[in-house]
């Protein structure tokens, strides 16, 4: 996935003034973006589906709430497609089956930093790598948090753990996941 900037802020101005045309190519831009987010969380086709559909209608009746200055388009939409999955799991009291770490699929979720937009490095990639590093047990309930939308109490019941101890190893491999990234990061700009 590649983000486009310049045409992101056109294409969201016209949605403000309501040009139906707009949304379309929005959709045909970050559709399947926001469809593979929904899926990885839900893990039901038309569950995504009906998410996806909602995350561009949150879109249309909302398009100022996007701010270029602190976030990408990319960006913002995953992040509402994550949050919309996570509530409509919430409503249908229902749980996907958990798998331990989904890593090749994790890396087409992840949205491009503006650290590593040059076209030599696959954040994705760089993200997917960072994760698997992380030992099981932290790697684990981060997937869990992030991706399942798990609260601290419920990666614990899962997990068999006791609660200070999901709450460590989730702050450590945070932590660890950070430093990682900032590496990576630091490592970009030298060679630039």
């Amino acid at each position: 996935m590649t983000d486009h900037p310049q045409d992101d802020a056109v294409t969201i101005n016209r949605i403000i003034e309501r040009d139906q045309q707009a949304l379309a190519e929005l959709y045909e831009r970050y559709g399947r973006l926001v469809y593979n987010m929904a899926l990885h969380v839900l893990q039901n086709d038309r569950s995504a589906e009906e998410v996806t559909q909602d995350v561009f209608f949150q879109v249309w009746r909302w398009p100022e709430r996007w701010d270029g200055d602190r976030a990408r388009l990319s960006t913002w939409l995953l992040s509402i497609a994550r949050y919309t999955a996570i509530d409509y799991l919430r409503r249908e009291q229902r749980r996907p089956q958990t798998e331990s770490s989904d890593l090749e699929r994790i890396s087409s979720y992840l949205p491009t930093p503006h650290a590593a937009d040059n076209a030599t490095h696959d954040n994705g990639e760089i993200m997917k790598k960072l994760i698997s590093k992380l030992p099981k047990d932290q790697r684990v309930p981060i997937l869990m948090a992030y991706y399942r939308g798990m609260t601290h109490e419920e990666i614990a019941q899962k997990l068999d753990i006791p609660l200070g101890t999901a709450k460590s190893r989730i702050r450590l491999g945070m932590k660890k996941l950070k430093e990682g990234w900032l590496d990576v990061v630091r490592e970009i700009e030298s060679e630039s």
